[in-house]
């Protein structure tokens, strides 16, 4: 599966950003779907996961509220919608596809392909 990460942008602090990750190659709809996030100078950090069937998704408590993530299984896309940003959601963002499991969906090493990842930087 090749994944690619689009949507990333430069968007002062309160404006929104949809992030789109389209695969190419198979069908990830038999996948688990996630987004992380690297910040400059952090670790990856896990910022959501939508299930197989899309009947359950999970986020962080620091985006939870505000980032959405969706899939359409029809154009083998996955959405993470973004409102209300903060300086603090800058990052390069990666979408991942796995079967983790259930207890797991945060972890990165669940994850069998990534995305080259999309850059998100907000202005104060």
């Amino acid at each position: 599966v090749q994944l690619q990460a689009s949507g990333g942008g430069l968007v002062q602090e309160g404006g929104s950003l949809r992030l789109s990750c389209a695969a190419s190659g198979r069908t990830f709809s038999t996948y688990a779907v996630a987004w992380f996030r690297q910040a400059p100078g952090k670790e990856r950090e896990f910022v959501a996961h939508i299930r197989q069937s899309g009947s359950a998704t999970y986020y962080a408590d620091s985006v939870k509220g505000r980032f959405t993530i969706s899939r359409d299984s029809s154009k083998n896309a996955v959405y993470l919608q973004m409102t209300n940003l903060k300086p603090a959601d800058t990052a390069t963002y990666y979408c991942a596809v796995g079967r983790p499991i259930l207890s797991a969906y945060d972890v990165s090493s669940m994850y069998y392909y990534w995305g080259q990842g999309t850059l998100v930087t907000v202005s104060s």
